[in-house]
């Protein structure tokens, strides 16, 4: 009787059998319904959160750049600043003989030593315009107005813009490790311990002699190009000298060597001045320094040609 209780009691309330397969097995029961998945964006809200993802990162790197650019531009900008006050400071008869020696070694390190490469890029260039330039005219039959062509390319625009490319991978960016590595070093800070002001005593310098270089390599830099150019035209088209020369003196004027000797000290002080401030501002040890160094190539490059492009309106657009 005890047994029968207690077998009742253990029983469950609902004795109907529970679902089967038809392989034996219980079925699966199907999870509950996820509330969650009902707010999730669907249609148009979907679409311009997909949109807004996408346009996230342009959008980050777009801000990084421009924070970057104006970063730069101030430092540069009070860069520009203590140099002029320096510059003036340097006027005065005690300092000028220190000064004036300290650009003088830096020429010579900076432009002395850049004057192979710069001939032999300059040299390339004007074989190159010549050898594209003189089949098409051939066609007309006035191969001889190449000599018209290469005087107003070559010392209006590439004579300056070649040195300038050159100058930049050549003592720009060997300026900005070489104050790189001293702010790494320590040794700025000594400087200023010693009572000598870095701005007078190393960046001074460097702009003063990166704007005398560019000028005289600009100067060089159209003398072997227009060389180089008559050469292969002699050489290659049988072109007489005495004509080259004539048709290029009828073609050019000095408002020409003009423009490109001045556009090349403008290139001079781009170099100079970014090549300086990116040295200065070094941070992170040996990997800061390649940073600046890569930085200091890239953005001489892209100011230079956005002035080249400047002028250039002003010359010819507004014929200044």
């Amino acid at each position: 009787m005890l047994l029968r209780s207690a077998h009742l009691v253990s029983a469950p309330a609902n004795n109907s059998p529970a679902p089967q397969t038809p392989s034996g097995q219980p079925p699966l029961v199907s999870p509950e319904h996820d509330d969650s998945s009902e707010q999730q964006p669907t249609g148009l809200a979907a679409a311009v959160a997909a949109s807004l993802a996408a346009l996230t990162g342009p959008l980050a790197f777009l801000t990084q750049w421009l924070t970057a650019a104006m970063v730069q531009a101030g430092a540069v900008g009070l860069l520009i600043a203590d140099l002029a006050r320096w510059l003036a400071r340097s006027v005065n008869p005690k300092h000028r003989k220190a000064t004036i020696s300290a650009v003088l070694i830096q020429v010579v390190r900076v432009g002395v030593r850049s004057t192979f490469i710069v001939c032999l890029v300059s040299g390339c260039v004007g074989f190159i315009l010549v050898l594209q330039m003189v089949p098409p005219l051939d066609e007309f039959g006035r191969k001889d107005l190449v000599a018209n062509i290469l005087g107003v390319a070559v010392l209006r625009e590439l004579g300056p813009l070649i040195a300038a490319i050159v100058l930049t991978g050549f003592a720009g960016a060997s300026i900005a490790a070489e104050l790189g590595t001293m702010v790494v070093g320590e040794e700025i800070e000594a400087l200023e311990a010693s009572a000598i002001h870095p701005i007078r005593f190393l960046v001074l310098p460097r702009v003063a002699a990166t704007v005398l270089a560019m000028l005289v390599l600009a100067v060089l830099s159209d003398v072997v190009s227009i060389g180089s150019g008559l050469l292969a035209a002699w050489g290659q088209f049988q072109v007489p000298p005495s004509l080259f020369m004539e048709n290029l003196l009828a073609q050019t004027k000095l408002l020409d060597f003009y423009t490109g000797v001045a556009k090349g000290g403008v290139f001079g002080l781009i170099i100079g001045l970014i090549a300086c401030s990116n040295g200065l501002r070094v941070t992170g040890g040996a990997a800061g320094v390649g940073r600046a160094t890569t930085s200091t190539v890239v953005q001489s490059v892209v100011c230079i040609v956005i002035a080249d492009l400047i002028f250039t309106y002003l010359f010819v657009v507004w014929r200044l």
